[in-house]
């Protein structure tokens, strides 16, 4: 089927999913798309509801995870915790160039120096590759995220990466993903704790004030960047 038509017949569906469980769009991704669905997660709290009903629906799909050696300790201990207790198909995906060698060949820090390239190199690229083998990836993008976030889709076709785009949950709140965190005792990163509502790599995220209305404040702060490009094109 043509992209153009596809996309036509996707936008119809996510319109049906509007009212629709997020497990209904998961299990309908599963049935559709089998072995070529993956998910991808960096292990927030979306992704960690994601993952729990995906063990219940779909357990064995596989999961993609960007492990760009910057990460807090806290989330590569989630990653763990997360792998045993959903019995996890995980794949970390790394960048080309170990940080060191990054820094060799760029400057030290280049997070510093121009964070677009730093994410482009450790995220994008590798996201991008992995992303190759399927027709299918789900997403943990919410409408409350931010105002970039506001429209989006529950499904829509990926044109960046030639393949459809979920996001389950893109009509539920921050409050209702810790309603359900709290309700299955599920783990999750214990930065949140500490006033870290988004977690990306160490550099670049920093603490928010307890009532900060931007999930993604403390991501990239004081700099023009509101996403690291893996969502980019398709917002």
């Amino acid at each position: 089927m043509p992209a153009q038509e596809l996309s036509y017949d996707l936008q119809g569906l996510s319109a049906e999913f509007e009212s629709a469980a997020p497990q209904a769009v998961l299990r309908w991704a599963a049935d559709t798309y089998g072995e070529n669905l993956a998910v991808v997660t960096s292990f927030q709290p979306t992704g960690i509801v994601t993952l729990h009903m995906l063990s219940q629906i779909a357990p064995r799909t596989p999961v993609l995870t960007l492990d760009t050696g910057l990460l807090f300790p806290e989330t590569y201990a989630l990653m763990e915790k997360c792998e045993r207790r959903f019995n996890l198909n995980l794949i970390r995906l790394h960048p080309a160039q170990t940080v060191a060698e990054q820094d060799a060949a760029f400057g030290p820090e280049l997070w510093t120096q121009d964070p677009n390239e730093c994410c482009r190199l450790r995220k994008v690229v590798p996201l991008d590759q992995a992303l190759q083998p399927y027709s299918a990836w789900v997403t943990g993008l919410r409408r409350d995220q931010s105002e970039r976030r506001a429209n989006t889709p529950i499904v829509s076709w990926d044109k960046k990466h030639n393949n459809v785009k979920l996001c389950p949950f893109a009509t539920w709140t921050e409050a209702m993903m810790w309603e359900y965190i709290d309700a299955y005792d599920l783990p999750y990163n214990l930065l949140h704790d500490q006033n870290f509502p988004s977690i990306g790599c160490w550099p670049c995220t920093n603490a928010v004030e307890p009532d900060a209305q931007d999930k993604r404040a403390g991501r990239w702060a004081n700099r023009d960047k509101t996403e690291c490009g893996i969502h980019v094109g398709n917002l």
